[in-house]
């Protein structure tokens, strides 16, 4: 049944209770709320609504009477063979062959567009995603977050929202600093300097990259002596390790030693300071667009954090004029609790500083002053704190809150069979999602970061994800439609032309029950996509996918769909061809749904494996 013949039923429910109302049977302001699910079991027909149920107290009434008098009430339809009550009250309903075979046109017809829809056309929504600081490469749980972002952003699209997928960057504020102050480090390091590299500083062998290209450019012209970049900062930390591998602090204070440091180097270096910064920020950030436009991840638009840094004091200004701004021990507060957090939150330090919450109001004001309908935010779950105080300032800035939606995605762990992988770069095992891809491939990347819910945390098995075996649920997936590929190419093979007039024809001899379950369930992919869509949900098209393949194989383990005869180079009977008609009819929509919903989560649809 499509879509709309779904539609359709709940217009003829709706119209029976209302003559039930106009009967006296159920109060004026009765307002249904029943549901229409589609049965798994064929002998309880395709399709049952509880209405009868749900509306029974309002109609005082027992639920079996009452769904005796909504299918008295139903007016009559064309598509409907039989309706039938059911245990306590649900209402069955059984439809005519012609139309359970209507969503095979509407799969073959509508072909790629199949489970699309325009229903939200003309709202605007931005995703938001991955966005991690520009200060090293990405790792496998930003990865997560991009796979699904991209696969959220994609089925929005789907159901007709104008998708804008951004990359907001972080450049700007104390950790540009410490990168540009770790760059210019290593610059002197490679100009001859002696230096003892702070431990809050940026480590990784990219910063000595980078380095050395400004050197190989400008040579040591920015050099000056290490003694002046410490001269008057704080001590760094000393930490002793215990048995119990705790860190103890013995001595110093790492964070005032990096932000010495910081100064230091901005004093001795003025406006050249900005080139140590830019040139950091423009490597990774490169880096970072290549590794997610490899892994299929793009964006309209790389919203830059320095642009908005004019429109911080005007968004201060309005939460102030609205009453919610204080000031205490030299401190901007903003009054957060008002609106249900934990406790106030500094948007301006006493050193005339705003902090990184304050730029976050300021772009989420901007972006409602963009035009969006809705902004999703996809987070990681270290942020869930974060949600209320930035809903808390739209609502004291007087934007609805239910304008944003946060999808908070938890962390990845990754094993090779029953041994964990450190997560550590030291350990000689990959941290970063290109290492990620480069080992099982971004199919089985993008498929298993979003196989769960994103709250869910993920164990991600490297060698099941490389495996050809059905425990690799990527691999089932695909193979299914491979399948359909070897089918389609053995009956050319053969010489026979696929005949999609006789396969409609002669549907009515799809009659094995996995033939009908098969069907049901092509049928339900227009909303299972919107599901999916509406919750920010990409693993509900994940087990779609996995109960299609599964379904289909099994349907073709046990049924012939080519006669006997043709390899036997015999001519198949009448009837055998056009039972292989109708069968390769349904063979075609299942790839096409299959196609569909893998391009939905940047998946490839293989035509052999």
């Amino acid at each position: 049944m499509s879509q709309a013949q779904i539609d359709t039923l709940a217009a003829l429910i709706q119209k029976a209770t209302q003559r039930l109302k106009e009967q006296g049977e159920l109060p004026a302001d009765f307002e249904n709320s029943g549901q229409i699910t589609r049965t798994r079991d064929p002998s309880h027909g395709d399709f049952a609504s509880n209405i009868a149920l749900v509306a029974a107290k309002a109609a005082k009434s027992n639920p079996r009477a009452l769904a005796q008098k909504i299918v008295d009430a139903l007016p009559d339809n064309s598509d409907i063979r039989q309706v039938e009550i059911a245990g306590p009250g649900f209402i069955n309903v059984f439809l005519n062959s012609d139309a359970k075979f209507a969503v095979l046109d509407d799969i073959l017809s509508k072909k790629e567009r199949f489970g699309s829809s325009d229903e939200f056309a003309g709202k605007r929504v931005q995703v938001e995603f991955v966005s991690a600081n520009p200060t090293s490469s990405l790792h496998v749980g930003h990865g997560r977050g991009a796979a699904i972002g991209m696969s959220v952003a994609n089925l929005l699209e789907a159901i007709g929202y104008e998708v804008t997928r951004e990359y907001y960057v972080n450049d700007a504020g104390r950790q540009m600093d410490i990168l540009a102050t770790s760059t210019y480090l290593r610059y002197l390091e490679l100009n001859g300097e002696a230096i003892k590299f702070p431990s809050n500083g940026y480590q990784g062998d990219y910063v000595t990259d980078i380095a050395e290209t400004i050197k190989s450019q400008h040579g040591n012209s920015y050099v000056h002596p290490f003694s002046d970049v410490t001269g008057g900062v704080a001590d760094d930390a000393v930490f002793e390790v215990t048995v119990t591998g705790e860190k103890v602090l013995l001595s110093g204070d790492k964070e005032a030693h990096i932000d010495g440091l910081i100064a230091n180097s901005k004093a001795l270096l003025g406006d050249d300071y900005a080139l140590f910064l830019n040139a950091a920020l423009t490597n990774i950030l490169a880096d970072i667009k290549d590794d997610l436009g490899e892994f299929g991840v793009h964006y309209e638009c790389w919203f830059s954090e320095k642009s908005i840094e004019d429109k911080i004091a005007p968004v201060l200004a309005k939460l102030d004029a609205n009453g919610y701004l204080y000031e205490k021990d030299g401190n901007t507060w903003f009054k957060s609790t008002a609106f249900g957090d934990e406790k106030d939150r500094v948007v301006r330090r006493a050193n005339g500083q705003t902090t990184y919450f304050a730029s976050d109001i300021a772009y989420h004001q901007d972006n409602f002053d963009r035009g969006f309908d809705k902004v999703v935010n996809v987070w990681g779950a270290d942020h869930h704190g974060y949600v209320p105080r930035v809903k808390a300032a739209l609502m004291a800035l007087g934007i609805d809150e239910d304008r944003l939606d946060v999808v908070l995605v938890q962390f990845v762990a990754l094993w090779r069979g029953e041994q964990k992988v450190q997560m550590s770069s030291r350990s000689g095992s990959f941290v970063t999602l290109r290492e990620l891809r480069e080992e099982v491939g971004n199919d089985a990347a993008r498929f298993y970061y979003v196989a769960r819910k994103p709250e869910v945390h993920v164990d991600f098995d490297l060698e099941l994800a490389k495996s050809q075996s059905k425990d690799n649920l990527v691999y089932y997936i695909q193979y299914a439609h491979a399948r359909v590929c070897r089918l389609f190419e053995k009956v050319a093979s053969f010489e026979i032309s696929v005949d999609d007039a006789m396969g409609k024809a002669e549907e009515s001899r799809l009659t094995a029950a996995n033939e009908e379950a098969l069907i049901k369930l092509l049928a339900a992919y227009p909303s299972t996509i919107r599901r999916a869509a509406t919750g920010y949900e990409p693993h509900i098209l994940t087990n779609y996918l996995k109960e299609l393949a599964a379904l289909f194989h099994g349907w073709y383990d046990s049924n012939r769909i080519l006669p006997m005869a043709l390899s036997q180079n015999e001519a198949p009977s009448d009837d055998e061809l056009k039972l292989m008609q109708a069968r390769l009819r349904l063979s075609k929509a299942v790839q096409q749904v299959l196609v569909n919903g893998l391009q939905l989560l940047g998946l490839s649809a293989p035509k052999s494996m």
